[in-house]
């Protein structure tokens, strides 16, 4: 018989679903669209319609499957309570009890557990990535926000009410750039895929750098992908926005070994595709922030996590780790 688990994650547009065996293979998978419309029940319907479909078709590919559980990421996911709280990018007000709905369609099952999106990716890193092994390490996750996921001793740290690891809101500039979560000075304002595209029209203005390619587009245009390939070509605005995202996320990594002393810190996330652009002025600028007791000790690595799968595989990598519990 050949267990696997199911992988969600949910996003504030699309929600993607996989069946994923134990060795990380994502076998089958599909997504629906996040609604906006606020109503869970339909929404329940619609992830449960969409299981009940990719059981059929992987268990038409191989009928020795058994569906050991279901396992979930998503935005101000508790992974103590089960619920989704006040999550303020999907349309779902207050507090979603988001395993009770689903255990009462998917009662036979032997494990529904959620968690951050970021805590997905870690537990995923760990059972299938770069961190295998490790007992003590971090990941960042780079994208719309900054997201991170803390492991210490070989355990996920949840803190006391389900919610510790929010380093992308490390107060990293005083006074600074107002943060999608309305606070000041965050990591996540000026390391987010939206924070360079920030500082790429900060430095535009500053330098009146009208002969930049990145100056022909608009703020909503402009993505890190774009930024890079800039870059690639020399422009030094382009080149520039990497040095500075790379010397605030270098002060972040720094501020996340003094509390936890990791082993490695994983990237994740697109803009870590752009290679050395990001990780040697980071790596560069953590070594500076860093006690001279920490410093040459700590890897900065990019996650092994295939990037199209890594949501889903970390999200059914929650299943794996609740079972992995119970029989310890």
């Amino acid at each position: 018989m050949k267990k696997v688990s199911i992988g969600i994650d949910i996003g504030g547009t699309n929600t993607a679903i996989g069946v994923v065996d134990r060795e990380g293979k994502v076998l089958v998978k599909d997504s629906i669209k996040t609604p906006t419309h606020g109503n869970i029940s339909l929404f329940i319907d619609d992830i449960t319609n969409a299981v009940r479909e990719l059981v059929s078709a992987v268990s038409a590919l191989n009928p020795k499957i058994e569906i050991l559980g279901l396992g979930i990421g998503a935005p101000n996911a508790n992974y103590y309570t089960g619920n989704i709280e006040h999550a303020p990018n999907l349309s779902f007000k207050g507090v979603v009890p988001m395993v009770k709905l689903l255990e009462a369609n998917f009662p036979d099952l032997k494990a529904i557990a959620i968690t951050n999106d970021a805590n997905a990716a870690a537990i995923g890193e760990m059972i299938y990535g770069g961190a295998r092994g490790m007992k003590n390490f971090v990941i960042y996750t780079l994208g719309t926000g900054v997201g991170s996921g803390i492991v210490v001793n070989g355990d996920l740290v949840y803190g006391h009410d389900g919610f510790a690891g929010e380093c992308g809101h490390t107060y990293i500039v005083p006074d600074g750039r107002l943060c999608g979560c309305g606070g000041k000075g965050h990591l996540e304002a000026y390391c987010s895929a939206p924070g360079m595209k920030r500082t790429a029209f900060e430095l535009l203005a500053k330098y009146n750098a009208v002969n930049s390619p990145l100056a022909e587009k608009t703020f909503l245009e402009l993505d890190s992908k774009m930024i890079f390939d800039a870059a690639e070509k020399g422009d030094m605005v382009a080149l520039e926005v990497f040095e500075l995202t790379g010397k605030w996320l270098g002060i972040g990594l720094a501020n996340t070994v003094h509390h936890t002393s990791p082993e490695a810190i994983f990237l994740f996330g697109g803009p870590t595709a752009a290679g050395n652009y990001i990780f040697r002025p980071t790596i560069e600028s953590m070594e500076h922030n860093l006690l001279p007791i920490f410093k040459n000790k700590v890897k900065v690595l990019p996650s092994q996590l295939k990037a199209g799968d890594a949501a889903i595989v970390g999200a059914s990598a929650l299943v794996y780790k609740e079972l992995d519990k119970l029989l310890a």
